[in-house]
């Protein structure tokens, strides 16, 4: 498994982690997270992990069986863990599958509920705080299809108490056609333009 590491910062710099949620390389969603990352500051670290490429177990409910704690995640799944407890800002690159997010996006915010209860480390207080960004792309002209998934990712960044960035939304389906639009590029040259100083705005789950 591979993290792909840009532009390497000091640690009390801005670090953002894009998580990508495509089922396939270089799709819209991700081409469109990439090209927006293009205009973060220079001293901004960018971390990129791709889902597709990682070993991760599915979730288990045990909240109510014994003690109801979980033991570290090792693996994937604890490099996984480790970044995103590392990372200032989380941008969720997730294509728009059956109106909500794809399936390994979903996998990885279930095992949010596991680390929150890994004895000695305060999952939930470390990420509070933090800033959640959200990229993709959808084949519709219906833009309001997209709501369904970013209640999702509003919903759990507020369950943390994290900050939302914003959404970056483009419509594309064959690949690359989400930057045939003139004025999708104009929006992810501005998406992170102001990520130096803009903290994004503090949401509760179900706000």
């Amino acid at each position: 498994m591979t993290v792909e590491t840009l532009h390497d910062a000091p640690a009390d710099e801005r670090r953002f982690l894009f998580v990508l949620g495509s089922a396939r390389e270089g799709g819209n969603s991700e081409s469109l997270a990439r090209r927006a990352a293009n205009f973060l500051p220079s001293h901004v670290r960018q971390e990129w992990i791709r889902l597709s490429d990682l070993d991760i177990p599915r979730f288990e409910d045990v909240r109510h069986s014994g003690d109801g704690t979980y033991t570290e995640p090792a693996g994937d799944a604890g490099t996984l863990w480790r970044q995103t407890l590392a990372a200032t800002d989380l941008v969720v690159v997730s294509p728009l599958y059956w109106y909500s997010v794809s399936a390994s996006v979903k996998l990885y915010l279930d095992h949010w509920s596991a680390w929150m209860r890994v004895p000695g480390t305060d999952f939930e207080a470390t990420m509070g705080g933090k800033r959640m960004w959200a990229v993709t792309a959808y084949a519709s002209d219906d833009v309001t299809l997209v709501d369904p998934l970013l209640g999702t990712l509003r919903n759990s960044a507020g369950r943390l108490r994290m900050h939302w960035g914003g959404a970056l939304l483009a419509n594309g389906s064959k690949p690359g056609q989400a930057l045939d639009d003139p004025a999708t590029l104009e929006r992810a040259a501005e998406f992170f333009a102001a990520a130096g100083a803009r903290t994004g705005t503090p949401v509760r789950a179900g706000s």
